[in-house]
């Protein structure tokens, strides 16, 4: 019996051009004895075209297809009764809007392996997009940055920056990001925005991701404890930008001072930390927040704290690039998503009132739920080589036996969430939510 699989059309945002495996993936996943069935797209970073080249088969059909890949969440009347598909569900936390989503896939017997659950033997993810979020999320935040300072009448390199999604590529960004370091080397910045400082949260592959970006820059990498001293007086230079990258310890300290940090045991034990983040957030004029966070662990930046400090005087942060995008979670004023057509809004700490765009009083958050699919095509080429090893046996495997018989990769096992209609032992927490 040959082998087959369906790509489906990404129809979640008019945005998502992304796809899981590339026409070159395609081919050589054909060569290997795979069919490969694929929905038209007229908005697919790859033109159908190129598949059809690589050997796949174009039509909208893919109920013959065993496994369905895809990249965003999958409508419920799209699942066919047991059926396998692998795509980033966003059920891990409970999300409500995907509960209506996973119950279909449940009373249908259906399988479902989440790219987010890909992980090796130390847990760490081995299928993702977070670099390319990084990526593109650093670069809208910097084009927010320049916005925002020529609102305020202080024009600098960063004006003249485009969205991501405006690069015909990654190359093409960084060559813009390039120019300005050079225009700031020689011109230095407006005396009204120096020192320019960026603090990063968080150093996964968001993280890894933003740091591409901000190396391309006239950047002097400090440690968090030093921007006090930098934004004291005259001790920045014109012609530099200061780069921190914030780890745990810096976010949080125990609550019983005479112990020593332990990330360990804050993972584990988060309710004996206290935040201490907003000691630094006088000191930044730009914040990249990366980290993963859920409702045990303290916020970042709070709507009260951010209050405060902006009634204590003018505020240096102009803008928070929120890759992370947890609504009202990490960040309190990320009140809601954005997308690249429309990526910013400003929020009043004063008043908590949100207007679209990077005009009016208050703080620039740039909240894009879907940055990866600004840089479509890099993003797409990365995330299907990483993919493309697992696919031949997730299209061999059999999904009629039960879940501890399934022969697939355990890489791949660990992200099976549900199996026959029934959530997997590691996922049974889900049950609550639903």
């Amino acid at each position: 019996m040959q082998r087959c699989i369906g790509i489906r059309r990404e129809d979640k945002s008019r945005w998502e051009r992304r796809t899981p495996l590339t026409p070159a993936a395609v081919h050589k996943l054909v060569e290997q004895g795979v069919q490969v069935l694929l929905q038209p797209s007229p908005t697919r970073a790859y033109r159908d075209e190129e598949f059809l080249a690589a050997g796949a088969i174009v039509q909208e059909d893919l109920s013959a297809c065993p496994v369905v890949f895809g990249v965003k969440e999958i409508p419920p009347a799209f699942f066919q009764a047991g059926g396998a598909y692998v795509f980033f569900a966003h059920v891990i936390k409970g999300q409500p809007h995907n509960m209506p989503m996973l119950r279909r896939m449940l009373e249908l017997g259906c399988t479902l392996i989440d790219y987010e659950r890909v992980t090796d033997e130390k847990g760490r993810r081995v299928i993702f997009f977070g670099r390319h979020a990084g990526l593109a999320g650093t670069i809208e935040t910097l084009w927010a940055l320049g916005k925002r300072l020529a609102w305020r009448g202080i024009e600098t390199p960063f004006a003249r920056l485009r969205h991501a999604w405006e690069y015909h590529d990654l190359a093409e960004a960084r060559a813009a990001i390039e120019a300005i370091r050079g225009e700031i080397r020689r011109d230095g910045l407006p005396a009204a925005v120096t020192p320019l400082t960026i603090g990063v949260t968080g150093y996964g592959n968001v993280g890894k991701g933003a740091w591409e970006i901000l190396d391309l820059l006239p950047i002097q990498v400090v440690e968090p404890w030093e921007l006090a001293a930098i934004t004291a007086g005259s001790n920045g230079s014109r012609h530099m930008v200061y780069g921190t990258t914030f780890r745990e310890e810096h976010m949080v300290a125990p609550k019983d001072d005479l112990q020593p940090f332990d990330c360990q045991r804050y993972y584990e034990c988060p309710d004996n930390f206290r935040p201490i983040f907003a000691e630094f957030l006088p000191h930044l004029t730009v914040m990249i927040n990366g980290i993963y966070w859920d409702a045990r662990y303290p916020r970042l930046v709070t709507r009260d704290g951010l209050r405060q400090l902006a009634e204590a005087g003018p505020l240096r942060l102009q803008v928070i690039g929120d890759i992370s995008c947890d609504i009202e979670g990490s960040v309190e004023i990320t009140v809601k998503a954005t997308d690249p057509g429309q990526p910013v809004f400003v929020y009043d700490p004063l008043t908590g009132a949100v207007q679209d765009g990077y005009e009016g009083e208050g703080v620039v958050v740039m909240a894009v739920d879907i940055l990866p699919s600004e840089l479509p095509r890099d993003a797409s080429e990365s995330f299907s080589a990483a993919l493309l090893e697992y696919v031949p046996a997730i299209a061999s495997a059999d999904y009629t036996v039960p879940v501890a018989e399934l022969n697939l990769p355990p890489e791949i096992k660990r992200a099976v969430m549900a199996h026959r209609g029934e959530l997997t032992p590691a996922y049974r927490y889900l049950q609550q939510y639903l």
